[in-house]
């Protein structure tokens, strides 16, 4: 058995999909490119597909991962392009290598987002983002099943930042950006609690709700405070391929990436 991860995007409205809906279409993406599914046992086989910490409805993504099954033998990329060509645009499928390794999901410990605020002055923005990473807690709460929930905000965030952007140019309308590292704790720190904590600790409400996209999605390192690419320990431990061979197995991802 073959096993493959892919990793997808959710790009412009697509961002609106669920994660049901996107099951959907996948699985209609890989009965339309005939790929050899491997399929769990029962009553009611399933595709054997294993979905790694989707992004919420509402937000963009350059980072969603998932990992299949096969019964035959198939190129990664030949692959990846198939399904691409099978799904809507914006469910991009942008990479794909052999699972050489295990442990996807244990490499996803962090995530890079970026937060649009139409409407916010970057310079307003900036004692706002002081203020919240100044502070040793920040309590915010989040409706739950079982009621408000409580929790800091704080700890999870590695880094939060205010970057250039187009607002920032005389005659453009104001777009405050904001980049933040979040490492994926329990409760899970999503980016609009990150808003909901910058308006506790200083009263920021942007006037329309924010554009958030995930930028990437791996291995947060303490050291230098980045997350690093999970699929790179598959490619490293796959064989080392003739030049020519290699040459014609690189995958170009496709254009857009980034905000959306």
């Amino acid at each position: 058995m073959q096993r493959i991860r892919l990793r997808y995007t959710k790009r412009g409205r697509l961002r609106f999909t669920s994660h049901r809906d996107f099951q959907r279409a996948f699985e209609r993406a890989l009965r339309r490119s005939e790929v050899p599914m491997a399929y769990s046992a029962g009553f009611t086989p399933h595709p054997k597909v294993s979905y790694a910490n989707a992004a919420p409805t509402g937000t963009g993504s350059e980072a969603e991962f998932l990992e299949i099954a096969l019964t035959e033998t198939r190129d990664p990329e030949t692959l990846r392009g198939l399904l691409d060509a099978s799904m809507p645009t914006g469910l991009d499928i942008v990479d794909a290598v052999e699972a050489r390794t295990s442990g996807l999901a244990e490499r996803l410990t962090a995530s890079v987002w970026e937060m649009r605020l139409d409407g916010v002055d970057t310079e307003d923005v900036r004692p706002a983002v002081a203020a919240f990473n100044d502070a040793e807690t920040v309590e915010v709460q989040r409706k739950a099943k079982n009621g408000i929930r409580t929790f800091d905000a704080r700890a999870a965030v590695a880094d939060l930042r205010v970057v250039d952007g187009p607002g920032d140019r005389p005659g453009e309308r104001p777009c405050a950006i904001l980049r933040l590292v979040v490492r994926h704790v329990t409760p899970a720190v999503r980016p609009d609690d990150v808003l909901s904590g910058l308006r506790a600790v200083a009263d920021l409400a942007p006037p329309v709700p924010a554009s958030v996209t995930r930028l990437a999605q791996g291995l947060f390192d303490e050291e230098t405070g980045t997350v690093t690419d999970p699929l790179a320990p598959d490619r490293e431990a796959a064989p080392t391929a003739h030049p020519a061979v290699a040459g014609a197995a690189v995958a170009t991802a496709p254009e857009g990436a980034g905000s959306a």
